[in-house]
């Protein structure tokens, strides 16, 4: 590397690829909010990456991803070559580089974060989106059939990325899932200005061209069960994901125009698709929620999550005339990514931290008229070492809204199938996996396995995808060897 090369961060600064203007943002405007860098400005910021011996960005990434190598494949205009290396450790790298909070992962660890971190994220996504639409496909030539198949039970991150790596094992991967469409809250749970819709279904065509086959709209303990899958299959993979809403206890929370986020987004994102808003209900919920008009609305989220920034941004393109969101530690607390809350803040949503809510207040025919809250000071540590949020004695106000979206985050439920089944779960809902005498990921169950939310709880999209391809691992460990 000549020193030009190497000092090339000084010259070039950090860019990110044009943003969709915000006043387009705040009109309903649904598109990816980023767009796309070209080959000029990919080679760019990836001539930007220092090749750090010891790459903090690839040890922080949950799928490891070689990143210092493909930034110089892309200096070099090798693209293919780029996107079979990102394939390596990453069965989604085109979601990845849309959804993965960043500035939290590969970049913040950057050793150029004081000077502009490289743009990982979008260069990932250069890579594979232009590999995809110059014909690259996975290179299967090589494998042979075993004869083995696999059921997986969820087409969410985890799931496919099982498939994936099954698939390249040359084992027959069948995923089975509820809704009619594949990505689980990658189709449905991320607004499409995150994650355009189109992405998911281009995965779906190379799942497919790799032999992967998708059964949708089939529920399991209810069109099929556990049971008929286990004689029909050599193994079965359990991504069920984290839905159950986390119940904050509030007072109200039964109100007129009151929406847990999930049925909120999902429904949403069925609109925005052009699909039929009433399709497969959510598990966990009984009925399907009706959405309310938001134009014009005064909306409250409460929780500083993703989900939470999911809510107050779709909101703002609803029509909303006031969107505020309401979390109970201060900013530097907050769990989501803070370029979320940064295109969030960028698009009027109002922040209020050390906001405590207290109950939830009905007016006329049982519709909300606001959030009782209570400001908050950080104590001692907890056990986590996270500081608990102290109400302030006397500090109560009511913050009104007409709308209000419960955002505190899912946990996953165990199915009523499942338990019969021989698989343990802790008193949270999370299926039970490894331990002594048993493959990573396998359940008490030998010949079940279980991977992302629903052994985690509710984490990221990436964390999902690393789980799916370890456990497709394991999976092949019991199967062929």
């Amino acid at each position: 590397m000549s020193r030009k090369q190497a000092f090339q961060f000084l010259d070039i600064p950090r860019t990110m690829p044009r943003r969709i203007p915000v006043e387009l943002r705040t009109s309903g405007d649904w598109g990816e909010l980023y767009g796309r860098f070209d080959k000029a400005d990919a080679q760019y910021q990836a001539g930007r990456c220092l090749d750090c011996g010891n790459p903090y960005c690839s040890w922080k990434c949950p799928v490891h991803n070689a990143i210092p190598q493909w930034l110089q494949l892309v200096q070099e205009d090798r693209i293919h070559e780029a996107a079979t290396l990102c394939h390596s450790t990453n069965p989604l790298p085109e979601v990845c580089g849309r959804v993965c909070p960043q500035d939290r992962l590969c970049e913040g660890s950057c050793t150029l974060e004081e000077f502009g971190a490289v743009t990982i994220g979008a260069v990932e996504k250069y890579i594979v989106d232009t590999a995809l639409a110059s014909g690259w496909k996975p290179d299967l030539q090589a494998v042979q059939p075993t004869g083995r198949r696999v059921a997986i039970v969820g087409a969410g991150p985890a799931g496919l990325a099982c498939a994936d790596r099954l698939a390249r094992a040359g084992i027959q991967a069948v995923v089975f899932d509820r809704y009619e469409q594949i990505g689980g809250l990658l189709q449905f749970g991320i607004p499409s200005f995150k994650l355009e819709k189109s992405v998911i279904g281009r995965r779906r065509e190379v799942l497919e061209g790799m032999g992967v086959q998708f059964r949708l709209g089939v529920e399991i303990g209810r069109d099929t069960t556990i049971e008929q899958l286990q004689a029909d299959y050599d193994a079965v993979f359990l991504g069920t994901g984290a839905y159950r809403y986390t119940d904050g206890g509030l007072v109200g929370q039964d109100l007129k125009n009151v929406l847990p986020a999930l049925p909120f987004l999902v429904q949403n994102g069925r609109i925005v698709g052009g699909g039929h808003p009433q399709g497969r209900p959510i598990a966990g919920w009984e009925d399907q929620i009706a959405l309310p008009d938001l134009n014009g609305k005064r909306v409250v989220v409460l929780g500083g999550g993703d989900t939470g920034m999911d809510c107050v941004r779709s909101a703002i393109r609803l029509g909303a005339a006031r969107v505020t969101c309401a979390y109970r530690r201060d900013e530097a607390s907050m769990p989501g990514s803070a370029r979320e809350v940064a295109n969030a803040r960028e698009e009027g949503v109002r922040f209020l931290f050390n906001r405590q809510p207290l109950a939830i207040e009905a007016g006329a025919d049982d519709e909300v008229i606001g959030v009782t809250v209570v400001e908050t000071r950080l104590g001692e540590p907890d056990a986590n070492g996270r500081r608990n949020a102290e109400p302030v004695e006397g500090s109560e106000s009511l913050l009104e809204a007409d709308v209000v979206i419960i955002a505190f985050g899912f946990s996953a439920t165990l199915p009523d199938w499942l338990a019969a089944q021989g698989v343990e779960a802790t008193g949270t809902g999370r299926i039970v996996t490894g331990g002594a005498g048993r493959l990573p990921y396998q359940t008490h169950n030998p010949r079940l396995f279980a991977g992302g939310d629903a052994v985690r709880g509710a984490d990221l999209v990436v964390t999902a995808v690393a789980e799916g391809r370890d456990a497709a691992a394991s999976i092949i460990t019991l199967l062929l060897h």
